[in-house]
């Protein structure tokens, strides 16, 4: 195992509320998503694994508008993501990288990017290993508001918030739910 904790210290000053919010946050995460780790029966390699990733998903925060004032970031929050990839790979962590790339939401098409001309490289960021797929689904129903840290959101709460996004969202949201939670 990797030390984590380590590695987010590293990033996020644990002195912050950033860093309070940020580990409650992914400690949520994680234990949603070694439920349905477990529950789909995925092996020691796979939880230690989603354990690793979750705690590491978000590690991108530090270089966004929104914790500025803990971390310093300049950056528009749908850069976490991109941005978290390439610290973990600058820490040698490839396969945590891609979790933290792909997590957000159900997935970011390339053709969104494009045609609402987001600020991240034109490609598709979607959840491919079924690590990822779980971990990305595990995060949707979890804030890092402080207001809403420790609730979870319903499924339909969950789905509300990813339809927004397109009809093809909420159909993989849909299809996520079915093959996670039954």
């Amino acid at each position: 195992m990797i030390d984590y904790l380590k590695i987010i210290s590293k990033y996020i000053n644990s002195q912050t509320t950033t860093y309070h919010k940020y580990i409650i946050h992914s400690v949520l995460v994680t234990r949603d998503a070694l439920q349905i780790a477990q529950n789909l029966n995925l092996g020691k390699e796979s939880l230690d694994f989603i354990e690793e990733a979750s705690m590491l998903h978000d590690i991108g925060i530090c270089k966004v508008q929104e914790y500025r004032k803990d971390c310093g970031g300049n950056l528009p929050y749908i850069c976490h993501g991109v941005e978290g990839a390439k610290i973990l790979r600058s820490e040698g962590l490839e396969k945590h990288a891609l979790v933290a790339e792909r997590h957000n939401g159900v997935g970011i098409f390339k053709d969104e990017i494009i045609s609402k001309n987001l600020p991240l490289p034109p490609k598709d960021y979607l959840p491919i290993s079924i690590e990822e797929e779980i971990i990305g689904f595990a995060d949707i129903f979890y804030s890092k508001s402080l207001a809403k840290l420790w609730d979870k959101k319903s499924i339909e709460e969950a789905r509300e918030e990813i339809s927004v996004f397109s009809d093809q969202h909420e159909k993989l949201f849909d299809e996520k739910v079915r093959k996670f939670l039954g």
